[in-house]
Parts: structure tokens; sequence; C-alpha cells
């Protein structure tokens, strides 16, 4: 089984920045896209950026110009990028991969345990 394991969470405030990774345990056989979502207290989880294997990203309205998703394809891992924070960016970050463990696995989707975001003064 796939893990991922994320970093870089923490406490920041406004206007701060952080960096999150996330590191897939393995090598996989292929990956299609890595992603990033969050959850904040009572809210739904949503999709906060995403990036294909072609490097095509796309990110929520709410992050566009302040977040910056990136990948190593060498590493299998992603980074999100995240400036300019703002108390309501505050949530926990799930990272996720879809791809094939291997050749003739089927697509899955891998999640990360989360990791927790605060922007407070």
């Amino acid at each position: 089984q796939v893990q991922l394991v994320e970093s870089g969470g923490g406490l920041v405030q406004p206007g701060g920045s952080l960096r999150l990774s996330c590191a897939a345990s393995e090598i996989m056989f292929s990956i299609y896209r890595m992603g990033w979502y969050r959850q904040a207290p009572g809210k739904q989880r949503e999709l906060v950026a995403d990036i294909t294997s072609g490097g095509s990203t796309n990110y929520a309205d709410s992050v566009k110009g302040r977040f910056t998703i990136s990948r190593d394809n060498a590493k299998n891992t992603h980074y999100l990028q995240m400036d300019s924070l703002k108390p309501e960016d505050t949530a926990n970050y799930y990272c996720n991969i879809d791809g094939r463990r291997r050749l003739g696995s089927p697509s899955v989707r891998y999640w990360g345990q989360g990791t927790q975001v605060t922007v407070s003064s």
C-alpha cells in the first residue's frame, strides 16, 4: 500500500508563508494527478490545487495568486507553496495522488494523513 507522508504544516501569522510537502513511500509505475485538499472544522473537504502529469495546474478561486503547486517527478513528491496566508486558510490540509502502483494495477486515489495549518496572530 502506497503511503503519502505530509510535512510543513504549522502556525503562521497572517501574511506569512508555509510550504507543504507530500512524499509517496515508493516509486509508482505512473502518476496521473497530484493534489491538495483542505477541510476546516464544520466544512466539507475542498480542492485547493492539483497538477496533472503534463504539468497543468488548477487552483481554487480563493487561493489563486497566493498558492503554487509543484511536483518533483523523480522523488514522487509534490508541494504546496502558500504565501500571503489568511486566517480563512486555517484548515487540515490533505494531499493525494491518483496513480497506478505497478504495471497492470488499477488506478487508485491515495491520501495523506493530513497536516494542520493555522493562520493566526
